[in-house]
């Protein structure tokens, strides 16, 4: 494997990290003001970094095939890198514009985040390559300018209109700990989520099929939920109270628009609702307000696919407490709660319905509440 010395000439000044998160609970709620519930995996991207005395940036990743991209800090604007590199170039112009002072610096990406998965790869590129850039250069950006930043420059930069649940969660979220965090303001708490102590497993079932948000459907849906929020003369959904809920819909005259409303305030009590179960030690009861999200993104949100729907249809049926797709969708990942000794089993018959369905089987591992970016020893 190409070293970051073999690769740039001199040996790195540091070492970070960032993961990419699973969301247990508040899809497309972020972009709505709202709730959501994310936490870090174990795998991360991570960056060795190496300070430069020019003002040029240099990147490269060992998850691709190709060169290294070369780009000048001066002059940067948004559209002017392509591909990958225009993640942590996008961070660059981002810092810049915040005011920031960085110097030059060449770069290293490794990264065990799947990509295309639903599980934030891109947000851990950007987190990581904002921490080091700000270690790098003394800035002292706490995880939330960290988390800005990184969301400025995937809108920006790169094009893609995200909400801030990605980025918070890769440069806040604790081990062990589930994030709650209240979209409008950051306001945020960590909440203990220590499975095992009550026999349970979170598994993440990629179904390898790759989404793809820069066709637009992503952005359709965000206009839509924009569109909800006018017509009931509100600044976002999330100002939508539940108990209003069909009052609001009333008012809502396009069928499409008036779906997407439904699936936005009830996520968000569905977040409340995990959050109250979670305080009470109840988490084997958060499992049904998992499978009743799915049903949301699937019908009124319409951002899931067979294969999630495959998921969750043959974990319920093979005893899984519940189980719901996860991320932003049209693919990508689902989440499947069990109890501890069951999990080998509907694993197997996940895997199992794939196969009768023809599909490629799914890649399934546990997932672990781990902790935020940071800085590693080299």
């Amino acid at each position: 494997m190409t070293t970051h010395e073999e690769l740039f000439g001199a040996a790195p000044d540091g070492l970070w990290a960032a993961p990419g998160r699973v969301n247990l609970i508040g899809e497309h709620t972020d972009y709505n003001d709202g709730f959501v519930m994310p936490f870090a995996l174990p795998h991360t991207a991570r960056a060795t970094v190496t300070r430069r005395a020019d003002r040029t940036l240099r990147v490269h990743s060992l998850g691709t095939d190709g060169e290294t991209v070369e780009v000048a800090l001066d002059g940067l604007a948004p559209g002017g890198v392509p591909g990958w590199a225009a993640y942590p170039a996008g961070v660059a112009w981002a810092l810049a514009e915040a005011g920031h002072e960085i110097g030059g610096a060449d770069i290293l990406f490794d990264s065990d985040v799947p990509t295309g998965a639903g599980l934030s790869s891109s947000a851990a590129l950007e987190v990581v390559t904002a921490l080091a850039l700000s270690d790098l250069n003394g800035l002292g950006l706490d995880p939330e300018e960290l988390a800005r930043l990184s969301q400025r420059a995937e809108n920006d930069f790169v094009g893609m209109p995200c909400g801030i649940l990605d980025q918070m969660a890769s440069a806040s979220c604790s081990a062990g700990h589930v994030l709650y965090l209240d979209t409008r303001g950051l306001k945020r708490r960590q909440v203990p989520f220590a499975m095992a102590l009550e026999g349970l497993r979170l598994l993440v079932v990629d179904t390898r099929v790759k989404h793809a948000h820069a066709d637009g459907a992503y952005a359709r849906r965000r206009a839509e939920c924009e569109a909800g929020a006018k017509a009931l003369d509100v600044p976002f959904l999330r100002d939508v109270p539940h108990e209003d809920l069909g009052r609001a819909l009333e008012r809502v005259e396009d069928p499409v628009v008036r779906r997407r409303v439904r699936h936005v305030v009830t996520e968000n009590r569905r977040v409340e609702r995990v959050i109250e179960l979670l305080d009470a030690g109840l988490a084997r009861e958060i499992g049904p307000v998992l499978t009743e999200g799915h049903a949301s993104l699937r019908d009124d949100f319409e951002v899931s696919c067979p294969e999630l729907d495959l998921v969750v249809s043959a974990a319920g049926a093979a005893g899984a407490l519940g189980a719901r797709m996860t991320g932003g969708g049209f693919g990508g990942s689902a989440i499947v709660l069990v109890d501890e000794a069951a999990a080998d089993a509907i694993g197997a018959a996940v895997t199992d319905a794939f196969g009768a369905a023809g599909h490629r089987p799914p890649r399934i591992f546990e997932a672990i509440p781990s902790p935020g970016a940071q800085r590693l020893p080299l």
